[in-house]
């Protein structure tokens, strides 16, 4: 493990490094691909891209996943759409608008050579995706239908309705399956990663627990792909699925694999608000739904009055009055720290007044309606018929999403005001990789969500289905095979070796010692206090003194985890509670990490908003002089972490306070 963070960005100008690493990059034959192995962990749009293209390229693939199959990767619940610099809509849209756009939106904390290749590849991914049958939305005359997301002042968001994630899955998971049927890729379904084995520094297998009949097993892999999504479950409540969890990444980082940037999580402007303590989960509204929808408040304090009741005049659309330029489409960071304030300040809306409203009325009749009207040539329409119009237009560009929530809440979204209220989403950070998806371990990779590469401090919408396609379909067949070129000679080492057998005897320790505690209470109930913490301490807003706090008492937490908790049943059975102990245990020991980095980054950025540092209008005040890095943690054992730093230079943008008015 090298403690020098060498990025590996190619020399030579920003739009010519892709193109000149692919052309020289070392290659491994065909016939020598027959004989490596490559480990995936995660089948979700990274993982799954991924291990069809190794495949298909001749590599032997393992695949593993938690769920039942594929198809349930928490991938399937991307709603609105995918980024990519096609400039179908001739609105002035380039690779280089692409990367600027993240750039800024992460608020100039991410690196330019990793973002351009993702920018550059994103015309690709579709692409692929229509060749596989992806069924995005069209235009009338056929061409693929684009749609605005935060950010940005261009359409360059290719969209299937209100369910692109689970259309793109679906794509990727024929991939895969068609490489499972040639017996390319053998599939472990019901199987989760406990850690990773490594032998002379290398990555060179994994410990995985048959989550049915509960035996441990050991796989070895001349590279290994973490492809495990995010960690944004350490709040509890969030919109990721239940089972979405750390434990991979974190083992990894166990093992030597440094953790970039752990505090850039993201909150979601467009949640439905919590409604109960009883709540395990929350659901995302898509950030789609910003293009035709109006947020607003109303301008009287605690007005109970039901929203169409209220008078345009005394509404505030806070979001169009503060950020004219970008309106209801400012990114993800700005407008949830805009909504809190409002809320915060007693204008708050719905039963626990911390929502406010996200209103179609207007598009609906005034945009959509008057438009299909004049289409089919009734002059002079009442607002019943531009009702009755636009409502069919906005059904075929969201109606999933509207009856989602219409069953969730019970109000019909068509005629009244949605409730939304910002809620934990995405994970910035993740384990450090370099330019090749490479972490502090050789031969360790980490793909999409999982690694905290390209979306610096704050992920513009719709940029988290681009990045996991373009690791898996376009950036690891290369890098990996960098690697790989010079390990043809290695054989496959058998799993009997002492670094496996060492390994098993950890994680079954640990799985014994959960067992063994037999306390009174629930895993849930640690994770729910643990939640509350994070949220309270280091979610939308963090302070010097909420931070110590919450590090000291998630070190409670954790010492009482320990003594007190209570895992039924045994390990040798379909368990999930013994399943979800591992994974909470685990996101104790990461929230510490969240709240040290938090703490150590005297800057607000992004999704890191430090309340003291701000500026006179309650906007992010970076301190680039000294915090324009990725903080790379080094685990060290215990309470104890090492800080790497890797300098963000900036040759190709001119670094500007971020502004969207």
């Amino acid at each position: 493990m090298s403690n020098k963070l060498d990025s590996k960005i190619p020399a030579g100008p920003l739009a010519e490094k892709w193109t000149q690493y692919r052309s020289t990059v070392p290659l491994v034959n065909p016939a020598n691909k027959r004989n490596l192995e490559v480990i995936v962990v995660g089948t979700g749009l990274a993982g799954a891209s991924a291990a069809a293209t190794l495949a298909e390229l001749g590599y032997k693939v393992k695949a593993f996943c938690f769920q039942d199959s594929p198809r349930r990767a928490h991938s399937i619940a991307a709603q609105g759409g995918i980024n990519a610099a096609k400039n179908y809509q001739n609105d002035g849209d380039s690779v280089y608008r692409l990367f600027y756009d993240t750039i800024k939106g992460g608020d100039y904390r991410a690196r330019e050579g990793n973002v351009y290749r993702l920018a550059e590849v994103s015309v690709n991914i579709i692409d692929q995706c229509v060749a596989q049958g992806v069924p995005f939305a069209r235009e009338y005359g056929g061409t693929l239908s684009n749609r605005s997301f935060g950010g940005t002042q261009v359409q360059r968001t290719f969209y299937a309705a209100g369910q692109t994630g689970q259309q793109l899955l679906l794509g990727a998971y024929s991939a895969l399956e068609r490489q499972v049927g040639l017996g390319n890729v053998k599939m472990y379904s019901r199987h989760e990663m406990l850690d990773v084995v490594t032998i002379e520094g290398k990555a060179r297998g994994i410990i995985a627990r048959n989550l049915v009949s509960g035996k441990l097993e050991r796989h070895f892999g001349h590279a290994v792909l973490l492809c495990t999504g995010g960690y944004g479950n350490v709040f509890y409540l969030s919109t990721n699925a239940m089972g979405s969890n750390v434990t991979a990444a974190w083992k990894a980082h166990k093992k030597g694999a440094f953790f970039g940037n752990p505090c850039f999580t993201q909150i979601h402007p467009t949640c439905i608000p919590v409604s109960g303590h009883y709540q395990s989960k929350l659901t995302l509204m898509s950030e789609s739904l910003r293009n035709d929808g109006r947020i607003w408040v109303p301008k009287q304090k605690d007005d109970k009055r039901h929203p169409n009741d209220i008078p345009e005049e005394e509404r505030d659309y806070y979001l169009e009055r503060r950020y004219p330029a970008f309106g209801n489409l400012v990114p993800r960071d700005i407008a949830s720290r805009a909504a809190k304030e409002r809320c915060d300040a007693g204008y708050g809306v719905g039963p626990s007044k911390m929502a406010v409203y996200l209103d179609f009325a207007y598009n609906l009749k005034n945009k959509y309606g008057r438009a299909e009207a004049s289409k089919h040539g009734i002059e002079n329409p009442d607002d019943a018929t531009l009702i009755r119009l636009g409502r069919e237009v906005v059904k075929e560009k969201y109606g999933n999403l509207f009856d989602m929530y219409k069953q969730i809440t019970n109000e019909d979204p068509y005629e009244v005001p949605m409730r939304i209220y910002p809620a934990v989403h995405y994970t910035m950070g993740g384990l450090w990789v370099d330019y090749e998806l490479m972490t502090t371990v050789p031969g360790l990779y980490a793909l999409g969500e999982a690694n905290f590469s390209d979306h610096g401090a704050n992920r513009l919408g719709a940029s988290a289905l681009m990045q996991g396609l373009a690791d898996g379909y376009f950036v690891i067949p290369y890098t990996v095979g960098s690697y790989l070129s010079k390990e043809i000679h290695t054989k496959p080492i058998d799993v009997n070796h002492e670094a496996f057998v060492e390994a098993e005897k950890a994680v079954q320790s640990r799985l014994d010692q959960f067992l063994n505690v037999k306390g009174t209470k629930t895993v849930e109930s640690y994770h729910r206090e643990l939640g509350l913490i994070m949220w309270n301490k280091c979610g939308m807003a963090r302070s010097e003194e909420g931070l110590k706090e919450a590090i000291q008492e998630i070190r409670a937490l954790r010492e009482d985890f320990y003594k007190n908790v209570r895992v039924p049943g045994n390990q040798y059975e379909f368990n999930p509670e013994l399943d979800k102990a591992g994974r909470v245990a685990d996101f104790l020991e990461l929230g510490e990490l969240m709240c040290l980095d938090a703490l150590d980054r005297n800057e607000s950025c992004g999704g890191h908003f430090r309340e003291e540092y701000q500026t006179e209008d309650g906007e992010a005040l970076r301190d680039d002089e000294a915090y324009r890095y990725v903080a790379a943690w080094e685990y060290k054992g215990g309470n104890d972490w090492g800080l790497h730093k890797e300098s963000l230079e900036y040759e190709n943008i001119k670094i500007a306070q971020r502004s969207y008015k």
